[in-house]
């Protein structure tokens, strides 16, 4: 009569005395006996000792024997208040009794205890919490049957569990670890929330919770996606059940609560059952073979209408034909899973190990009121192809006359299949999945691999190549910038190697330069700056000006360019020469230092007026847009080329009104040209 909390599972179990953690009752007796696999050994872990030892271990203390029956050996006695047994006590056996003793005394806790076989190594109780390890992450082995009452937890996941819960039962409450089989858990620390909300699963309520400074969470495999009821994705025509609860309201509108309604989280009624009885069932087809992790469940979510279930079995298929009902490993009894308390609370329940069938089938067992319900399921594609090889069987003859040993072989291979199907399924849960998209097909995932890898590639090649771009084209703009930055345009090149050509040593005295020519709307767009530079006369259209006097010796530095003759050597007599060498810029010709910039020379038609009175306007060698020049007549209609000797005596210019005669030396003279016959005559005047 002394035992406390006991699970005993194949490969690890907890067990604790009577009353545990209160003060155990005088004179109580409890003995433990362990198994585990043969070739195994047991190791026993304390998370809890307080046994009295007033009398020396006398009355009152725990006993660890090697062994069960007459022929046990005793490995140690212990007993004492708050001893700390961080080590473990192992067996030489696969067999161990444990034996509690409780005499008279009047404190004392008593024990709680873990066991598992040698091979798992972090073995903790179910008394550890997150407080205890200072890792950030961390893996350890929860015993079964760590879902105790005086243990609590808070929090839920995904957000987390605070720091003071248990690790094992939070384990279980996540859908880590099986209560009835325990496990391994893999437990990540970080920075605590303000709150914890509570929740219930898996059998464990879990409370709110206030401010702490961390929390854990449990790495998993991942599979713990929706499969479609909520969302949408299992249409209506999948959704099928026993029956369907119908009746009129006071308006007189009748109400069908269909199984199309029992998808969690939608508005509006559940699907509830016509008759309630064990019989009812509703049932989800997958549309393939899926590896299904977890149902929730809710009520009616109706006020007005207080149903849901408590209590139900879980049953699966590959066909709808041959149903198995779930059960845990080892166990020779269905699982009954808890449901609701109430009609709005969302709970949880894992499948550990998990089921692998398309066809998934829900059987209430207890009730409120009435069979209703709201439900998703929790999990991910499946592949039989990564797990196991597929067994494929030639498809079998016509079948002969049949005799009583043909049933019998028969009936051998229905269960050999049935158990080599059965062995494949166990083995396939402990893989884990490859896709965790629940929208992805299995016949999809190698393409979905491949995408993995070659998107990201294909992105790294353009964005290589995008930048190489860039940068060249960064390049190529700052090498433009060393070579000036006032560089010059295409059509201003030549008169810029004009200007260079003064700074050049010397140049050959017969080398004619041809001239560049410009139309006149090409002019029109040039600056103004670029004008007297730049323009070119079109040849027989405009007369080139003659120029008398010393203009002769400024060769070149004249503002307009001679088409013809050859062009004066730089060693020739330069005007401009001065003490201090000027530098001129590279796009502008220097102009002569007197006399006007531009002059405009004017040719006079005399050759059908003798006596040409002083009012009559001159006519301009340059052509007006729209006009056409007057044709010249006389010995003046052949143009006249540019004197290249400033000696010239012969007086055939007149003199520009307002200019002081030919004779002055210092200043540019512009004369009007006259007709051979009247030469004379004009100069005399």
């Amino acid at each position: 009569d002394g035992c406390g909390h006991t699970v005993l599972g194949p490969e690890s179990g907890t067990l604790a005395s009577i009353n545990y953690p209160q003060t155990s009752p005088n004179s109580t007796v409890c003995e433990w006996e362990i198994r585990v696999k043969p070739g195994q050994r047991v190791q026993l872990k304390f998370g809890d000792f307080d046994i009295d030892d007033s009398d020396s271990c006398h009355s009152s203390y725990l006993r660890v024997h090697n062994g069960i029956g007459p022929n046990r050996t005793e490995i140690g006695k212990y007993c004492g208040f708050g001893v700390q047994m961080n080590g473990l006590i192992t067996s030489k056996s696969n067999e161990v009794t444990v034996q509690f003793m409780s005499g008279i005394h009047t404190s004392g806790r008593g024990f709680l205890a873990a066991y598992s076989t040698t091979e798992k190594s972090d073995l903790i109780t179910c008394l550890e919490n997150a407080s205890h390890f200072s890792e950030p992450e961390f893996n350890k082995y929860c015993p079964a049957g760590c879902v105790i009452p005086f243990a609590g937890i808070s929090g839920t996941i995904p957000h987390g569990y605070r720091d003071s819960s248990s690790l094992c039962m939070a384990g279980v409450h996540a859908g880590v670890v099986s209560n009835t089989l325990g496990g391994q858990i893999n437990v990540v620390i970080s920075k605590g929330i303000p709150y914890y909300e509570g929740s219930l699963a898996n059998n464990v309520t879990s409370k709110a919770g206030p401010l702490s400074t961390s929390l854990f969470t449990f790495k998993t495999s991942g599979c713990y996606g929706t499969l479609g009821m909520e969302s949408g994705v299992i249409p209506d025509s999948h959704i099928t059940s026993s029956s369907i609860l119908e009746w009129p309201n006071q308006t007189g509108q009748v109400n069908i609560w269909k199984p199309e309604n029992a998808r969690l989280k939608r508005v509006g009624p559940p699907w509830a059952a016509l008759i309630s009885d064990e019989h009812q069932w509703l049932q989800i087809d997958l549309n393939k073979e899926k590896k299904i992790t977890g149902i929730i469940t809710t009520g009616s979510t109706l006020a007005e209408y207080y149903y849901y279930v408590s209590a139900y079995r879980i049953l699966y298929s590959d066909d709808a034909q041959k149903w198995t009902v779930y059960r845990e490993p080892g166990m020779d009894k269905d699982k009954i899973f808890q449901g609701n308390t109430e009609l709005f609370q969302e709970v949880r329940n894992n499948f550990i190990p998990p089921i692998i069938a398309r066809f998934f089938r829900i059987n209430p067992l207890k009730w409120h009121q009435k069979i209703a319900m709201k439900v998703e399921l929790l999990g991910c594609q499946f592949s039989i192809g990564r797990a196991a090889p597929k067994i494929t069987l030639p498809p079998p003859p016509p079948p002969p006359p049949q005799n009583k040993n043909d049933e019998k072989n028969a009936d051998f291979i229905d269960d050999f299949i049935h158990s080599v199907k059965t062995s494949l399924q166990t083995d396939k849960t402990t893989f884990t999945p490859e896709i965790k998209n629940t929208t992805v097909t299995p016949s999809v995932t190698k393409d979905v691999a491949l995408a993995a890898v070659l998107v990201p590639v294909l992105v790294m090649v353009f964005t290589t190549l995008i930048l190489i771009l860039v940068c060249a084209w960064h390049w190529r703009n700052r090498k433009k910038k060393t070579e000036g930055t006032y560089d010059l345009p295409y059509w201003d090149r030549a008169g810029w190697w004009k200007g260079m050509k003064q700074f050049l040593p010397t140049k050959s005295a017969e080398h004619e330069e041809t001239p560049v020519r410009y139309s006149s709307s090409e002019i029109s767009h040039l600056r103004p700056r670029e004008v007297p530079t730049m323009l070119q006369t079109e040849s027989a259209e405009y007369a080139q000006p003659l120029v008398g006097g010393i203009v002769g010796t400024l060769h070149q530095r004249s503002t307009f360019k001679p088409e013809e003759g050859k062009e004066a050597s730089y060693a020739d007599l330069d005007p401009y020469n001065s003490p201090i060498q000027e530098v001129y810029h590279a796009y502008a010709e220097p102009l002569p230092i007197t006399g006007p910039e531009y002059a405009t020379p004017i040719i006079m038609d005399m050759s059908s007026h003798p006596s040409t009175p002083l009012g009559v306007p001159s006519v301009s060698t340059f052509k007006a847009a729209g006009n056409q020049a007057p044709p010249l007549v006389g010995s003046c209609s052949k143009l006249l080329s540019r004197t290249d000797s400033s000696s010239s005596a012969q007086a055939l210019y007149d003199i520009p009104k307002g200019q002081p005669g030919p004779g002055t030396a210092d200043e540019l003279v512009y004369q009007v040209p006259q007709s051979t016959a009247q030469s004379t005559g004009s100069k005399d005047e």
